[in-house]
């Protein structure tokens, strides 16, 4: 069986599923249906989820079985991630050493940066 497509030939818009039928008792259901997070994938990329689920998200084991790079699969990843609405690393909290961290507190108390800039710097959303 072949996947659904998810746009439009024509207008290259978002198709939506409105029918959903079942051949073994030939009944039909008519409505509106989401076609899941998964359909935005490619066939391939399915593929190296359901081989990242069987090998319990390693890495080490998935390149002994696709017998594929490091690289090549953290690349393959991050397309899969993306192609879900995600940006890798975006969720992944900023480290700041410990030197870093006293540099910034040094800066507070000398008055050098605000509590507010301290904060941003320490959260990561500046430099």
């Amino acid at each position: 069986m072949r996947s659904a497509p998810t746009l439009c030939p024509i207008c290259q818009s978002e198709l939506e599923i409105v029918r959903l039928h079942c051949a073994s008792c030939d009944t039909s259901l008519e409505g509106h249906f989401a076609m899941g997070h998964f359909s935005n994938l490619s066939p391939e990329q399915m593929e190296f989820v359901f081989t990242f689920v069987r090998c319990e998200g390693k890495i080490n084991r998935m390149e002994q079985e696709l017998q594929l790079s490091y690289p090549t699969i953290r690349n393959r990843l991050h397309e899969v991630i993306r192609a879900l609405g995600y940006e890798p690393g975006k969720d992944e909290p900023i480290e700041i050493g410990a030197d870093k961290r006293s540099e910034i507190l040094a800066d507070l108390e000398a008055g050098k940066i605000s509590a507010d800039a301290a904060m941003r710097i320490l959260r990561g959303e500046e430099e």
